[in-house]
C-alpha cells in the first residue's frame, strides 16, 4: 500500500513541475516542455567565404540550441549552400520534401531568397530570415544583428582610431560588404551616417569605395591593391565591412611593406582578433552569435510547437512587408574587451587565436 501511495505521489509531484515549467512563455530558454513538433526545422546557411562564423559558430550554435530544447538529430538539419543559389534552393526543397515545416534562412541574395521563400511558403513552411533580411520577400519573422548600429560602431571606431593616431586630416577608403547583401547595406548607411559629418568638413577625403562580390577575400585583395596603387599608397584609413575584408586589407600593405593604417571589421573571428591583438586592425564588431542563433532557435521551435512566438521587439520594413523582429545590439571589440566578450562567450576560443606569431600578444593565463 505504501509503495502505491508512493507512486502516486511522484506522479503527482512530476505533474505538478510539469505544469510549472509550461507556464512561463516569456522566457527564451528553448526548453518547451517536450510538445511535439508540427515537422522539421531546416537552417539554410550561405557559404563558408563570406565569413568562418558560418560553420564554426552558427552552426555549432544552433546545433546546441535544438538540443537544449530536446530535439533528435532527425528533428532538424544544418546545411551550406557554399555560396550557390542554385543549391541553396535544392537543399530548400530536399528539406521541404523530408518534412521540414519551418525553415531559417541566410539568403545569398534577395532575388534568389525571395524565390525561396515564396516556394517554401506556398507548400505551408514558416519561414525566417536569419541574419541577412530578404529585401521585397514575403518572410514571417526576421533575426538579426543591428546592422545600421554595427556600422555605426564601425565609423566611431576609425575616427577613435584616427584620432589616436594623431590623424585629424586623413584620406579614407571604404570596402563595402556585398552589393546583394541587405546586411551590407545597412552597415553601408550606418558608417556613412557617423563619418560624414567627418566628409562634409573637409577633415576627411573619400579617396576610395567598393563593394566586395560575395564578401570574398581574394577579390578584396585585388580591389585594395588597386586602391593603394590608384593612390599612390596614400590611404590613411579604411572602414572595412567585415574581418574577412579586413585581413585582405592588412594582407595588401605588408605585401607592400607599409605601415598599417588603422582598419575596422565584424564578426570578431579568430582571424579579427589575432589581428586587433596585434594592432594590426582597430576593432571589430561583434553580435552575440550563440545568444541570435539561440533566439532563432527558440522561435522556430515554438512555431513547429504550435505556440505564440515571444521576444519579437520590432517590425522591420524589408520593401513589401513589415516583418516581426529580433533585433540583438552589437558590441565594438578592441584588445581591451577581447577577454569579457568574444572568450567569454565561447565564441572563439584562446587556442584558436594564440597561435604562431600571435601568441606572444595573448594573456599570459590565456587556455
Amino acid at each position: 500500500m505504501h509503495r502505491v501511495l508512493g507512486m502516486v505521489v511522484v506522479a503527482l509531484l512530476a505533474l505538478g513541475a510539469a505544469a510549472c515549467g509550461g507556464d512561463d512563455s516569456s522566457s527564451q530558454s528553448t526548453d518547451n516542455g517536450g510538445k511535439e513538433l508540427s515537422g522539421k526545422i531546416a537552417v539554410l546557411l550561405p557559404d563558408s567565404k563570406s565569413s568562418d562564423r558560418w560553420e564554426n559558430a552558427d552552426r555549432r550554435f544552433f546545433g546546441e540550441a535544438f538540443k537544449a530544447a530536446g530535439l533528435s538529430d532527425s528533428d532538424f538539419m544544418i546545411n551550406n549552400a557554399q555560396g550557390d543559389p542554385a543549391t541553396q534552393r535544392s537543399q530548400a526543397e530536399q528539406a521541404i520534401t523530408e518534412g521540414a515545416k519551418v525553415i531559417l534562412l541566410v539568403n545569398l541574395d534577395s532575388g534568389s531568397g525571395a524565390a525561396i521563400i515564396s516556394s517554401s511558403k506556398s507548400q505551408g513552411v514558416t519561414m525566417i530570415d536569419y541574419d541577412r533580411l530578404t529585401l521585397n520577400g514575403d518572410a514571417d519573422y526576421y533575426v538579426s544583428g543591428d546592422a545600421t548600429e554595427a556600422g555605426r560602431l564601425q565609423g566611431k571606431g576609425l575616427i577613435d582610431a584616427l584620432d589616436k593616431a594623431g590623424k585629424t586630416k586623413a584620406s579614407i577608403a571604404e570596402l563595402h560588404g556585398a552589393p546583394t547583401d541587405s546586411f551590407a547595406t545597412d552597415l553601408h548607411k550606418g558608417y556613412d551616417e557617423v563619418l560624414k559629418p567627418k566628409l562634409d568638413s573637409g577633415d576627411y577625403k573619400l579617396v576610395a569605395a567598393q563593394a566586395v562580390p560575395n564578401w570574398d577575400g581574394q577579390q578584396a585583395l585585388t580591389i585594395f591593391e588597386q586602391m593603394l596603387q590608384k593612390t599612390g599608397n596614400k590611404i590613411d584609413g579604411v572602414v572595412a565591412a567585415n574581418d574577412t575584408l579586413a585581413n585582405s586589407v592588412i594582407a595588401a600593405q605588408q605585401a607592400r611593406k607599409l605601415d598599417l593604417v588603422p582598419v575596422t571589421g565584424l564578426d570578431a573571428t579568430a582571424q579579427g582578433v589575432q589581428h586587433i591583438l596585434a594592432g594590426e586592425q582597430a576593432m571589430t564588431v561583434y553580435f552575440s552569435i550563440k545568444d541570435q542563433a539561440t533566439k532563432a532557435a527558440n522561435l522556430a521551435v515554438q512555431i513547429a510547437r504550435g505556440e505564440k512566438p515571444t521576444g519579437i521587439e520590432t517590425n522591420v520594413d524589408n520593401g513589401a512587408k513589415q516583418v516581426p523582429t529580433i533585433f540583438l545590439k552589437p558590441v565594438t571589440i578592441t584588445k581591451d574587451n577581447v577577454a569579457d566578450t568574444v572568450i567569454a562567450d565561447d565564441f572563439v576560443a584562446w587556442k584558436d587565436v594564440c597561435v604562431g606569431k600571435y601568441k606572444q600578444y595573448c594573456p599570459a593565463d590565456a587556455q
